[in-house]
Protein backbone atom coordinates (compact mmCIF):
# COMPACT_ATOMS: atom_id res chain seq x y z
CA UNK A 1 0.00 0.00 0.00
CA UNK A 2 1.29 3.50 -0.90
CA UNK A 3 1.09 5.58 2.25
CA UNK A 4 -0.25 9.09 2.01
CA UNK A 5 0.33 11.85 4.57
CA UNK A 6 4.01 11.29 5.17
CA UNK A 7 6.72 13.94 5.19
CA UNK A 8 8.07 12.52 1.93
CA UNK A 9 4.63 12.78 0.33
CA UNK A 10 4.27 16.39 1.50
CA UNK A 11 7.64 17.28 -0.01
CA UNK A 12 6.46 15.69 -3.26
CA UNK A 13 3.47 18.03 -3.21
CA UNK A 14 5.73 21.03 -2.55
CA UNK A 15 8.01 20.07 -5.42
CA UNK A 16 5.01 19.73 -7.75
CA UNK A 17 3.82 23.21 -6.81
CA UNK A 18 7.25 24.72 -7.41
CA UNK A 19 7.77 22.75 -10.64
CA UNK A 20 4.52 24.13 -12.06
CA UNK A 21 5.70 27.70 -11.51
CA UNK A 22 3.71 28.71 -8.44
CA UNK A 23 5.36 31.31 -6.25
CA UNK A 24 5.18 30.34 -2.55
CA UNK A 25 3.79 32.93 -0.16
CA UNK A 26 2.88 33.42 3.48
CA UNK A 27 -0.57 34.65 4.49
CA UNK A 28 0.81 38.08 5.34
CA UNK A 29 2.81 38.16 2.13
CA UNK A 30 -0.32 37.50 0.10
CA UNK A 31 -2.32 40.17 1.94
CA UNK A 32 0.54 42.63 1.42
CA UNK A 33 0.49 42.08 -2.33
CA UNK A 34 3.89 40.39 -2.32
CA UNK A 35 3.41 38.58 -5.62
CA UNK A 36 5.20 38.57 -8.94
CA UNK A 37 3.04 40.04 -11.69
CA UNK A 38 1.45 37.35 -13.81
CA UNK A 39 2.79 34.44 -11.76
CA UNK A 40 0.49 32.10 -9.89
CA UNK A 41 0.80 32.08 -6.13
CA UNK A 42 0.59 29.25 -3.59
CA UNK A 43 -0.11 30.30 -0.01
CA UNK A 44 1.32 27.85 2.52
CA UNK A 45 -0.39 27.86 5.91
CA UNK A 46 0.19 25.49 8.82
CA UNK A 47 -2.15 25.19 11.80
CA UNK A 48 0.03 23.76 14.56
CA UNK A 49 -2.67 22.17 16.69
CA UNK A 50 -0.26 19.76 18.38
CA UNK A 51 3.09 17.99 17.77
CA UNK A 52 5.37 20.98 17.44
CA UNK A 53 8.18 18.56 16.59
CA UNK A 54 6.38 17.85 13.32
CA UNK A 55 6.09 21.59 12.69
CA UNK A 56 9.85 21.94 13.15
CA UNK A 57 10.53 19.17 10.62
CA UNK A 58 8.17 20.69 8.04
CA UNK A 59 9.64 24.16 8.58
CA UNK A 60 13.17 22.88 8.01
CA UNK A 61 12.14 20.90 4.94
CA UNK A 62 10.29 23.86 3.39
CA UNK A 63 13.17 26.24 4.04
CA UNK A 64 15.48 23.77 2.32
CA UNK A 65 13.54 24.08 -0.94
CA UNK A 66 12.86 27.82 -0.77
CA UNK A 67 9.35 27.88 0.69
CA UNK A 68 8.31 30.42 3.31
CA UNK A 69 5.07 29.46 5.06
CA UNK A 70 2.85 30.77 7.85
CA UNK A 71 2.77 28.78 11.10
CA UNK A 72 -0.11 29.38 13.52
CA UNK A 73 0.44 28.23 17.10
CA UNK A 74 -2.11 27.63 19.87
CA UNK A 75 -1.75 28.98 23.40
CA UNK A 76 -0.62 27.30 25.54
CA UNK A 77 -0.72 23.89 23.82
CA UNK A 78 1.91 24.56 21.14
CA UNK A 79 3.39 27.77 22.52
CA UNK A 80 7.08 26.90 22.82
CA UNK A 81 9.00 30.18 22.40
CA UNK A 82 12.40 28.67 21.58
CA UNK A 83 11.05 26.42 18.82
CA UNK A 84 8.80 29.19 17.52
CA UNK A 85 11.86 31.43 17.32
CA UNK A 86 13.76 28.77 15.39
CA UNK A 87 10.92 28.43 12.87
CA UNK A 88 10.78 32.21 12.47
CA UNK A 89 14.55 32.30 11.90
CA UNK A 90 14.12 29.84 9.02
CA UNK A 91 12.17 32.58 7.22
CA UNK A 92 8.62 31.60 8.10
CA UNK A 93 5.79 33.82 9.34
CA UNK A 94 4.58 33.17 12.89
CA UNK A 95 0.92 33.72 13.77
CA UNK A 96 -1.48 33.22 16.67
CA UNK A 97 -4.02 30.36 16.41
CA UNK A 98 -6.66 31.77 18.72
CA UNK A 99 -9.56 29.86 20.30
CA UNK A 100 -10.62 32.29 22.99
CA UNK A 101 -14.37 32.36 22.36
CA UNK A 102 -14.50 28.63 22.95
CA UNK A 103 -12.30 28.94 26.05
CA UNK A 104 -14.61 31.64 27.40
CA UNK A 105 -17.71 29.53 26.74
CA UNK A 106 -19.10 32.25 24.50
CA UNK A 107 -18.49 35.17 26.90
CA UNK A 108 -17.32 37.87 24.47
CA UNK A 109 -15.91 40.16 27.17
CA UNK A 110 -13.81 37.41 28.70
CA UNK A 111 -12.78 36.20 25.24
CA UNK A 112 -11.38 39.55 24.13
CA UNK A 113 -9.44 39.87 27.39
CA UNK A 114 -7.97 36.40 26.82
CA UNK A 115 -7.13 37.34 23.25
CA UNK A 116 -5.18 40.41 24.40
CA UNK A 117 -3.31 38.40 27.04
CA UNK A 118 -2.38 35.54 24.73
CA UNK A 119 -1.44 37.82 21.84
CA UNK A 120 0.94 39.65 24.20
CA UNK A 121 2.66 36.33 24.95
CA UNK A 122 3.26 35.75 21.24
CA UNK A 123 4.42 39.30 20.69
CA UNK A 124 7.03 38.82 23.42
CA UNK A 125 8.60 36.26 21.07
CA UNK A 126 8.16 37.85 17.64
CA UNK A 127 6.08 40.28 15.62
CA UNK A 128 2.59 39.02 14.81
CA UNK A 129 0.96 40.25 11.58
CA UNK A 130 -1.86 37.74 11.11
CA UNK A 131 -4.05 35.49 13.22
CA UNK A 132 -6.15 32.39 12.50
CA UNK A 133 -9.02 30.88 14.42
CA UNK A 134 -8.74 27.31 15.69
CA UNK A 135 -11.75 25.37 14.41
CA UNK A 136 -12.29 23.01 17.35
CA UNK A 137 -15.02 20.75 15.88
CA UNK A 138 -16.10 19.64 19.37
CA UNK A 139 -16.74 23.23 20.48
CA UNK A 140 -20.15 24.86 20.17
CA UNK A 141 -18.52 28.17 19.32
CA UNK A 142 -16.98 29.52 16.13
CA UNK A 143 -14.04 31.62 17.29
CA UNK A 144 -14.38 33.91 14.28
CA UNK A 145 -17.62 35.24 15.79
CA UNK A 146 -15.53 37.27 18.24
CA UNK A 147 -14.94 39.75 15.42
CA UNK A 148 -18.65 40.48 15.12
CA UNK A 149 -18.18 42.47 18.33
CA UNK A 150 -14.55 43.61 18.14
CA UNK A 151 -11.98 44.50 15.47
CA UNK A 152 -8.69 42.61 15.44
CA UNK A 153 -7.10 45.60 13.69
CA UNK A 154 -7.35 47.45 17.02
CA UNK A 155 -4.56 45.13 18.19
CA UNK A 156 -2.27 45.98 15.26
CA UNK A 157 -3.18 42.77 13.42
CA UNK A 158 -3.17 43.05 9.64
CA UNK A 159 -5.34 40.07 8.75
CA UNK A 160 -7.23 36.94 9.78
CA UNK A 161 -6.48 33.79 7.82
CA UNK A 162 -10.15 33.11 7.03
CA UNK A 163 -11.92 36.47 7.23
CA UNK A 164 -9.30 38.44 5.30
CA UNK A 165 -8.96 35.86 2.54
CA UNK A 166 -12.57 35.32 1.51
CA UNK A 167 -13.26 36.26 -2.09
CA UNK A 168 -9.67 35.74 -3.15
CA UNK A 169 -9.00 34.38 -6.62
CA UNK A 170 -7.68 31.05 -5.40
CA UNK A 171 -8.68 27.51 -4.54
CA UNK A 172 -8.72 26.67 -0.86
CA UNK A 173 -7.26 23.26 -0.03
CA UNK A 174 -7.08 21.69 3.42
CA UNK A 175 -5.84 18.31 4.65
CA UNK A 176 -8.47 18.25 7.41
CA UNK A 177 -9.62 14.71 8.13
CA UNK A 178 -6.96 13.15 5.87
CA UNK A 179 -8.63 14.19 2.62
CA UNK A 180 -8.00 17.12 0.27
CA UNK A 181 -11.63 17.17 -0.90
CA UNK A 182 -12.89 19.18 2.09
CA UNK A 183 -15.56 16.59 2.88
CA UNK A 184 -14.29 16.14 6.44
CA UNK A 185 -14.20 19.85 7.28
CA UNK A 186 -16.68 21.26 9.79
CA UNK A 187 -15.33 24.80 10.22
CA UNK A 188 -12.23 24.66 8.05
CA UNK A 189 -13.91 26.26 5.06
CA UNK A 190 -13.43 29.53 3.25
CA UNK A 191 -16.30 31.51 1.72
CA UNK A 192 -15.77 32.65 -1.85
CA UNK A 193 -12.72 30.47 -2.54
CA UNK A 194 -14.18 28.55 -5.46
CA UNK A 195 -15.64 25.07 -5.62
CA UNK A 196 -14.09 22.17 -3.80
CA UNK A 197 -11.36 20.45 -5.74
CA UNK A 198 -12.36 16.93 -6.91
CA UNK A 199 -9.43 15.16 -5.23
CA UNK A 200 -8.93 12.91 -2.22
CA UNK A 201 -5.28 11.88 -1.91
CA UNK A 202 -2.08 13.88 -2.19
CA UNK A 203 -1.28 12.06 -5.43
CA UNK A 204 -4.67 13.19 -6.77
CA UNK A 205 -3.82 16.75 -5.82
CA UNK A 206 -0.39 16.58 -7.45
CA UNK A 207 -2.01 15.34 -10.67
CA UNK A 208 -4.68 18.06 -10.51
CA UNK A 209 -2.01 20.76 -10.09
CA UNK A 210 -0.24 19.45 -13.17
CA UNK A 211 -3.35 19.71 -15.34
CA UNK A 212 -2.88 23.37 -16.15
CA UNK A 213 -4.75 25.14 -13.34
CA UNK A 214 -4.71 28.92 -13.56
CA UNK A 215 -5.87 29.97 -10.10
CA UNK A 216 -3.75 30.74 -7.07
CA UNK A 217 -3.71 28.06 -4.36
CA UNK A 218 -4.27 28.40 -0.63
CA UNK A 219 -3.14 25.30 1.27
CA UNK A 220 -3.82 24.60 4.94
CA UNK A 221 -1.61 21.81 6.25
CA UNK A 222 -1.64 20.43 9.80
CA UNK A 223 1.93 19.29 10.58
CA UNK A 224 0.89 16.53 13.00
CA UNK A 225 -0.93 14.77 10.17
CA UNK A 226 2.25 14.25 8.11
CA UNK A 227 3.99 11.20 9.56
CA UNK A 228 7.67 11.04 10.37
CA UNK A 229 7.64 7.29 11.14
CA UNK A 230 5.55 4.14 10.68
CA UNK A 231 4.09 4.59 14.18
CA UNK A 232 3.15 8.20 13.41
CA UNK A 233 1.38 7.08 10.28
CA UNK A 234 -0.57 4.24 11.91
CA UNK A 235 -1.66 6.25 14.95
CA UNK A 236 -2.61 9.25 12.81
CA UNK A 237 -4.62 7.08 10.44
CA UNK A 238 -6.67 5.58 13.28
CA UNK A 239 -7.15 8.95 14.96
CA UNK A 240 -8.46 10.57 11.78
CA UNK A 241 -10.94 7.75 11.20
CA UNK A 242 -12.30 8.21 14.73
CA UNK A 243 -12.40 11.99 14.48
CA UNK A 244 -14.20 11.93 11.14
CA UNK A 245 -16.83 9.58 12.55
CA UNK A 246 -17.26 11.92 15.52
CA UNK A 247 -17.65 14.95 13.24
CA UNK A 248 -20.37 13.22 11.23
CA UNK A 249 -22.24 12.40 14.43
CA UNK A 250 -21.98 15.99 15.67
CA UNK A 251 -23.34 17.31 12.38
CA UNK A 252 -26.37 15.02 12.75
CA UNK A 253 -26.93 15.99 16.41
CA UNK A 254 -26.66 19.71 15.71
Amino acid sequence: MVRDFTLAKYLGLCEAILTHDYRPSTVYGYLSGDRSHGQRCAIFRHDVDRRIDHAMKLAEAEAGIGISATYYFRYPLTFYPKLIGRIRDLGHEIGYHYEVLGKADGDVGLAIDLFAQELAEFESVCEIHTICMHGGPLSRFDNRDLWKYHDYRDFGIKGEAYLSMGGGHFRYLTDTGRSWSGRNSVRDTLTGAGDRVPVETTDDLIQWIGEGQTEDLYLTVHPERWALSDWDWASGYVKDIMMNAGKRMLVVLR
